[in-house]
């Protein structure tokens, strides 16, 4: 599956920032991660930070896939909102959830530092707008629901989000203290390079084609037809997984951004924030380290890379169209434009835990504009896995729930 088109930005600033070889002998581990994006480098760090003989492969070059093509916002906001979640699960499941992500998002920044990342980690709050009068009402419902559960919020009115953000045509909105941003792509090889130093061993350019189940280990074999044996194998495999599990666990779409040229003053009202709205999709943008606009939405279902990589042009011109919305004398000079694909689930969770029919193997799938944070608390979760013991998350991202 293709799960990028044309030209993603993040591709093209960073370049080929390592190579790996393809596996050309038999090995063995204690854990195999399949995918070698955001997501894979997460786990393989928590599983090397654990003591764990652990190797990775992908069938593509590193963050080849959907990390050169995410927008890397940094949110601890579900696409679901709280109150919403609350009706679907209770509301011990859905405050949990939004708390993990919120914790991610200081993980994130923490495991930055450590690994002294110059991947442009950065600290940003979050504005989330009614763009339509309806919207308001049950946008103050969700403020309401994140104040009184501990999250730290402020609710804008139309006139307050004009005089700080100069947005035209809000009904307003919520602005939570909560956010950051980051370069993925980069950040990712990052935690490769970091680990490799510690002994994870790393292969792409490696695809899996058969896995054989005995007890107590997998035997997986490649299409070079070298095997690696196996005590656990963690799917890192994000919506690929629906090529793996035959079954209806997630929606794909299409998502599209655009990256504008570079421009020192004119985002300057926005540098520190992410901001997104509540039409469905949802149009929302952030500014990038090197001083540029990242603006994206239009999503459609996903049916193949063609069709997707075909409304490109009409998605950007439908993405510069609602930006006009709210700023009716801004002018927005293109640079990049690209599509990704993701998944979307029911209740907005990721599906992280064992799935019935593979054995001595989890998965880890953040779905969603959360796939990163729900990334993180996958590490915590994996870790918890290979000691046999649950996690207080595990009965809401498990498969079947």
């Amino acid at each position: 599956m293709d799960l990028k088109s044309n030209e993603p930005f993040w591709l093209l600033k960073n370049g080929l920032l390592a190579s790996y070889p393809s596996l050309q002998s038999n090995e063995k581990c204690d854990i195999l991660i399949v995918g070698g994006g955001i997501t894979g480098s997460l786990i393989a760090h928590q599983m090397i930070e654990d003591g764990y003989d652990t190797i990775l492969i992908d069938k593509r070059e590193l963050c080849n896939g959907s990390t050169s093509a995410t927008t890397s916002m940094l949110q601890y906001e579900i696409d679901v909102p709280l109150y919403e979640l609350i009706e679907k699960i209770g509301k011990k499941g859905a405050v949990l959830s939004y708390k993990a992500c919120s914790d991610a998002i200081d993980t994130l920044e923490k495991l930055s530092k450590m690994i002294k990342s110059n991947a442009g980690f950065k600290r940003k709050k979050s504005l989330y707008f009614a763009s339509k009068k309806k919207d308001a009402e049950w946008l103050k419902k969700e403020y309401q629901a994140r104040k009184e559960n501990g999250f730290e919020v402020q609710w804008l009115g139309k006139e307050q989000i004009l005089k700080k953000f100069e947005f035209e045509n809000t009904y307003g909105g919520i602005l939570s203290r909560q956010g950051a941003s980051i370069d993925a792509f980069q950040f990712a090889h990052e935690l490769f390079m970091y680990n490799v130093k510690k002994g994870l061993k790393i292969f792409d350019k490696t695809e899996m084609v058969k896995v054989e189940e005995h007890k107590g280990f997998n035997l997986v074999t490649v299409d070079s037809g070298y095997q690696i044996k196996a005590k656990k194998i963690i799917y890192c495999i994000g919506y690929e997984s629906k090529n793996l599990l035959k079954e209806n666990f997630v929606n794909l779409k299409s998502t599209y951004a655009v990256v504008s040229e570079i421009d020192k003053d004119k985002f300057k009202n926005i540098s520190n924030t992410l901001v997104w709205n509540t039409d469905n999709p949802y149009l929302y943008m952030r500014t990038t380290d090197d001083e540029r606009m990242l603006i994206g939405g239009g999503d459609e279902d996903f049916y193949d890379a063609e069709k997707r990589d075909a409304l490109l042009n009409k998605k950007e011109k439908e993405i510069l169209k609602n930006l006009k919305k709210i700023k009716p004398d801004y002018h927005f000079y293109p640079d990049f434009v690209w599509a990704g694909t993701f998944g979307e689930t029911k209740d907005g969770l990721p599906y992280i835990g064992e799935h019935k029919k593979l054995r001595n193997s989890y998965f880890v799938l953040g779905f969603g504009g959360n796939g990163i944070t729900f990334s993180v608390t996958g590490m915590e979760m994996a870790s918890l896995f290979m000691k046999s013991k649950r996690h207080p998350l595990s009965r809401y991202f498990k498969f079947g729930r």
